[in-house]
């Protein structure tokens, strides 16, 4: 074999596993439906921002939390915001979390985070937690993480109402292309059970 053939050919092949890679990570499943279905879209046409809010269906402060994040689905939803209820613990089976969604009357998107993949790429540690992530030509770049707003100062501390609505007004400076406000404290939760020994 030439030179330049052996040239061309060891470039076809780089090409070829270039590419490869490229569907690869076109084709990433985030997760599962609760029909065991894979999912591998999680933002689709017209969505400008993808929002992941990281929910137990055994966690009461994530329960607490249900309200707000279906008033948020409703007030951004139409302006290009796709919110996901993401489960990330082995003990959410997708019949655990159909009987919790009927039980709360969550009818949005909801995925199983079976291999926590969402969690590492949203550093999200507890439950509740929330991810921001701007849609960018088919990549999505997390923007925000942290906790949705300020009602628990800790586990068992609780205001009447919270103060700081750091998840709505992250959301609203995300719309409004401005500078995204960070999160004014840790999130209180239930945490996260990691699938890693």
């Amino acid at each position: 074999m030439h030179r330049r053939d052996f040239f061309r050919c060891f470039c076809s092949i780089a090409l070829f596993i270039a590419f490869g890679h490229a569907y690869a990570v076109a084709q990433t499943d985030f997760g599962i439906d609760l029909h065991g279905q894979p999912i591998r879209d999680l933002a689709g046409p017209g969505v400008r921002i993808v929002v992941l809010f990281f929910a137990a269906s055994d966690c009461p402060i994530s329960n607490r939390y249900v309200p707000e994040i279906k008033r948020l689905t409703q007030k951004y939803g139409p302006k290009g915001v796709h919110f996901w209820w993401v489960y990330p613990n082995t003990g959410d089976t997708s019949k655990a979390v159909a009987d919790h969604n009927r039980e709360y009357s969550i009818t949005g998107d909801t995925l199983l985070d079976t291999k926590q993949s969402l969690v590492q790429r949203s550093h999200a540690t507890v439950t509740p937690e929330a991810a921001i992530f701007l849609v960018e030509g088919g990549h999505l770049r997390e923007i925000y993480h942290g906790r949705i707003d300020d009602r628990y100062l800790d586990i068992g501390q609780e205001r009447p109402q919270p103060q700081h609505f750091d998840l709505e007004m992250a959301i609203f400076a995300a719309l409004a292309g401005e500078t995204i406000p960070q999160p004014g404290g840790p999130p209180v939760g239930c945490s996260i059970v990691s699938l890693k020994k």
